[in-house]
């Protein structure tokens, strides 16, 4: 029996797409599965270490880790009307303002660098913890990802910009936020048998998970309605979770073109 080892989020979006991988309720062909639940940053930085076989990653730091890694065709986020959002309490000045951000090699912060290419003045923080920091004053504004879109209204926040959109007006194209990477260090016969099994789980989730959300998907939660859960399911468990197909290969080759342009 072959252990992988794997990461992704405790995010409402990842659980659903990994439960029934990861809990057997599929056949995974003698493959069990070591999880590290982390947040997106921390994953990021475990991938530029190199230190699990399959792990999420925001493509934002794609570039920097491609030539160690193949990138699968399941279980990522691209979608439209998905991306960050740039939020404030009261509208700062462009030029001056200090803005937080959710990880320095998130596509959080790429596609904030492509809208505001002259605001220097970043705090990077964990994501749910933007919305709090705008509140209270440490920073002037704040790129928000995750469940945190469907709350920071209630909050007394405003929004300045859907960074999506900025990306997919400019582009003509859908945003790629998250993939899954395998460590070229794994055969690449058991890439291809993961790379299937995470679109059956995707399928599986589909059919037999949304109406009846898991336990897996709750109890990672962080104390979420299951409202909002699954609001969080519906903006980023798509087509292209099953498969991103040569529309996504397109939209992650743009966004590396941005990259490039923006690190030149």
């Amino acid at each position: 029996m072959a252990v992988i080892d794997l990461g992704f989020s405790p995010c409402p979006n990842d659980t659903f797409i990994f439960d029934a991988l990861v809990n057997h309720k599929i056949d995974t062909k003698g493959f069990e599965f070591n999880v590290s639940l982390q947040d997106v940053q921390t994953l990021n930085e475990w991938a530029l270490q190199g230190k699990l076989d399959f792990s999420k990653i925001s493509y934002g730091v794609w570039p920097l880790v491609k030539n160690n890694y193949h990138l699968l065709n399941s279980g990522g986020a691209l979608g439209k009307g998905v991306g960050p959002l740039l939020i404030y309490k009261e509208k700062p000045d462009e030029a001056t303002m200090t803005v937080a951000v959710p990880g320095i090699n998130t596509t959080a912060h790429l596609l904030f660098s492509l809208a505001f290419p002259n605001v220097k003045n970043k705090k990077f923080l964990v994501f749910n913890e933007i919305e709090d920091a705008v509140l209270n004053g440490q920073v002037d504004a704040g790129v928000i990802i995750h469940e945190n879109r469907f709350t920071y209204a209630e909050k007394g926040l405003s929004k300045w910009m859907d960074l999506g959109t900025y990306f997919e007006e400019s582009f003509n194209a859908p945003i790629p936020l998250g993939g899954i990477i395998a460590n070229k260090n794994i055969p690449i016969e058991q890439v291809h048998i993961i790379d299937q099994l995470i679109k059956e789980s995707v399928e599986y989730a589909f059919k037999n998970s949304y109406a009846i959300l898991p336990e897996y998907v709750k109890c990672h939660s962080q104390e979420m309605s299951e409202n909002v859960m699954r609001q969080h399911i519906d903006l980023y468990v798509n087509d292209f979770s099953i498969d991103m197909g040569d529309t996504g290969k397109k939209a992650i080759a743009q966004l590396e073109a941005v990259y490039s342009n923006l690190n030149s």
